[in-house]
């Protein structure tokens, strides 16, 4: 079944892209929540004149996207955390604590956005997020896990 995408669905595309999925996926899913519609003929001319449209303001988004990359990769990210014995931590930390860190300097990023190693880390030490700004503009941003001063 091909389904026009009215809104990012992770880990299947983003908006306005025209993907297949199986009839129960879109049929169950995506359609009754909105999220998709089906890629009829002028379904399909209706998208390719928006996209025409939309072109050029694109580029504008583009170009925000990487300029907030560079803002993010100037920050230096230390998260502070309780460490038991060893570098383990208490806890863990997730992408929710990237993005708090990350919104008290300045920019804000949505969690679902940032990607961590292993989607949680448990341990003490450097590591790298990636974060999707746009579909084009996806960074790297190291980060480091330091322990907490008592």
């Amino acid at each position: 079944m091909e389904l026009i995408l009215r809104e990012d669905v992770q880990n299947l595309g983003f908006k306005d892209d025209i993907v297949t999925v199986k009839n129960g996926y879109g049929r169950n899913f995506l359609i009754p929540q909105g999220k998709a519609v089906l890629a009829t003929s002028s379904a399909r001319k209706v998208l390719a004149e928006n996209l025409k449209q939309r072109a050029f303001k694109e580029q504008k988004m583009i170009d925000d996207a990487n300029a907030q990359a560079k803002a993010l990769l100037a920050l230096e990210i230390k998260l502070p955390s309780k460490v038991g014995s060893g570098d383990k931590l208490f806890g863990s930390i997730g992408s929710q604590d990237l993005a708090d860190a990350y919104s008290k300097g300045g920019q804000e990023i949505d969690k679902k956005f940032i990607s961590l190693p292993g989607r949680t880390i448990k341990r003490l030490g450097s590591y790298e997020a990636t974060i999707r700004l746009h579909r084009e503009v996806v960074i790297q941003a190291p980060f480091e896990i330091v322990p907490e001063k008592a």
